[in-house]
């Protein structure tokens, strides 16, 4: 047996917490899968995984091979990856998740760019912002803002931050007048975004006097979309506040007027985070250092801490 592939195939079977699930992400028959733990237990002469109709779980041998397993894996992945750099172009399918409006915005303009760069690699993009298992879901990478979760198992890359901007159009600031303190957007409309994560309206954090002061979202008007959110503002049906890279445009156009400039909270972190041992490194690497450049190509809005 290549006791190589069955390290592999086990550690997708633990990984997915499911023969299936392994099968889908290696994109081979379920029956692969079984044969292939069904050989290696009998070579060790141990039995690694404990299988019920409904649960999987492992046992101590088998957490103890797991472990051992990620060790080589990382090893061989990354002497593979050191000696294949500088002559083995990127290749194969790469698999990627991130909001609509951070496509839209940043990644689809120059799509072409890292394409004619990368011909080999082939692009799937998801667009959403529910939260994604990237191994259970064969995800290579996902772009998301906010600190990323401490995980052993995950790669955080930087790419770079932004700002919170409140904004409303200038027909809305005419009929309502402008919020010069906090204490104002009692008088007036905010709309409300649906977070895809909690289910919940996501409240408005401002940095007062070094402590943080919570503004909650009005519920007259809710929406759990970012370009149906920008579409409110500009349609001038109340407040909204948002990322600085997607509001930079319409300030720079008249189209929206920012407001309380004055309050900030802390810049927001944006990453591109993969699993550590993803064994397609090479095109994740291609498109964090792609992605990295554009970042800093689309400047208005961003804090360029890529």
């Amino acid at each position: 047996m290549d006791k190589l592939r069955a390290m592999q195939i086990f550690s997708r079977v633990v990984e997915a917490h499911s023969f299936a699930g392994a099968a889908r992400i290696l994109a081979v028959p379920r029956s692969t899968i079984s044969r292939a733990i069904q050989e290696l237990e009998a070579a060790l002469g141990v039995r690694l995984l404990q299988r019920t109709t409904r649960t999987l779980h492992l046992t101590p041998n088998g957490s103890l091979y797991y472990d051992h397993c990620q060790r080589i894996l990382r090893d061989i992945d990354g002497i593979e990856t050191a000696l294949s750099a500088s002559t083995v172009k990127p290749r194969g399918l790469l698999r990627i998740d991130m909001t609509s409006s951070f496509a839209r915005t940043v990644v689809l303009p120059g799509l072409r760019d890292f394409q004619a760069r990368y011909p080999e690699i082939e692009l799937a993009l998801t667009l959403g912002d529910r939260p994604v298992d990237l191994v259970q879901e064969g995800v290579d990478c996902v772009v998301r803002a906010g600190t990323p979760a401490s995980s052993a198992l995950l790669v955080a890359r930087r790419i770079g931050s932004f700002d919170w901007i409140a904004c409303a159009s200038p027909d809305y600031l005419a009929r309502h007048g402008v919020p010069r303190s906090l204490d104002d957007l009692d008088a007036h409309e905010i709309v409300g975004y649906q977070s895809a994560s909690t289910g919940r309206t996501t409240d408005w954090r401002f940095g007062v006097d070094g402590a943080e002061r919570t503004i909650a979202a009005g519920s007259r008007l809710v929406v759990n979309d970012t370009d149906a959110y920008l579409g409110c503002a500009l349609e001038g049906l109340g407040l909204i506040r948002i990322a600085s890279y997607l509001a930079a445009p319409h300030l720079e156009a008249g189209r929206l007027v920012q407001v309380l400039s004055a309050y900030r909270s802390p810049p927001v972190p944006l990453s591109l985070i993969y699993p550590q041992d993803r064994h397609l490194a090479s095109t994740v690497r291609a498109f964090a250092d792609w992605l990295g450049e554009r970042v800093r190509a689309v400047q208005p809005g961003w804090r360029l801490t890529a």
